[in-house]
């Protein structure tokens, strides 16, 4: 049975990892990672524009936490009656590049955001071209159909990014989980963020690659079933590890 609300069904703080999926022009929904920004805390503070599976990061204090059942504290409209409340009332989002998430976005207004504990789900959001027939994955414990309406656009690095206001319209808790903290996860979670920035010219491979492999020694100790399979499938469609030297000491798992 699923809750239905039209309140976020979880709490967001800092950045929230998400999978959203957008509608295509193949009538197929196309599953991609979006980084869910909270509400600055600090005001004063200048926090970074990013987000997305490419480029995911933030500077943005996760003190405080943007609670479930609760609304957007101003609507997209108000939000943009100064520049500087822009970031702060609203839950936004990053696109970066010119990537399906974008363009369907601006065709078809919004799309279904997903909250998921699978890192395989994740690391197939994140890497892959992953299109579903339904705009739920069997895999999301609640999801939140939701409006994106363009706030800001700019350039980074090369890149071009556009940032948008997300907003519930309404949401659905399918299953109830008790929150467990594994290191494992965690770390896939990171890799993925590391691979997509792989051959961007304003990022050092060397570091991303340190980083990808002290990711995947932490999986290997610390990783479940779960974790080392979707471990192995980065590794399948990034292929990395032919970029170290030595690959042969680092941790190999089985999809």
């Amino acid at each position: 049975m699923t809750d239905t609300s039209t309140a976020w069904p979880v709490g967001l703080r800092g950045v929230t990892e998400s999978i959203v999926t957008t509608h295509g022009p193949n009538d197929r929904w196309n599953a991609a990672a979006l980084g869910l920004h909270a509400p600055d805390p600090h005001p004063g503070q200048k926090s970074d524009h990013t987000s997305d599976n490419k480029n995911v990061d933030s500077t943005q204090d996760s003190s405080k936490s943007y609670d479930s059942g609760t609304t957007a504290v101003k609507t997209s409209t108000e939000a943009k009656s100064g520049a500087e409340s822009t970031n702060r009332s609203i839950i936004t989002a990053t696109t970066w590049g010119n990537t399906r998430t974008r363009r369907n976005f601006h065709r078809e207004g919004g799309g279904v955001i997903q909250f998921v504990s699978d890192p395989r789900a994740f690391v197939a959001a994140a890497t892959t071209i992953y299109e579903v027939d339904e705009p739920v994955l069997d895999t999301a414990h609640a999801w939140a159909e939701v409006t994106a309406e363009r706030l800001e656009q700019g350039e980074r690095g090369g890149t071009q990014w556009e940032q948008w206001a997300i907003q519930p319209v309404e949401t659905g808790v399918i299953d109830r989980t008790v929150p467990t903290i594994n290191r494992g996860f965690a770390a896939v979670i990171d890799a993925t963020v590391a691979a997509s920035r792989l051959n961007v010219a304003s990022y050092d491979t060397d570091t991303l690659l340190d980083r990808l492999r002290y990711f995947a020694e932490t999986v290997d100790r610390c990783g479940g079933p779960r974790e080392q399979a979707a471990f192995a499938q980065l590794d399948s469609v990034t292929e990395w590890r032919s970029q170290v030297d030595e690959p042969e000491a680092i941790p190999v798992f089985d999809e």
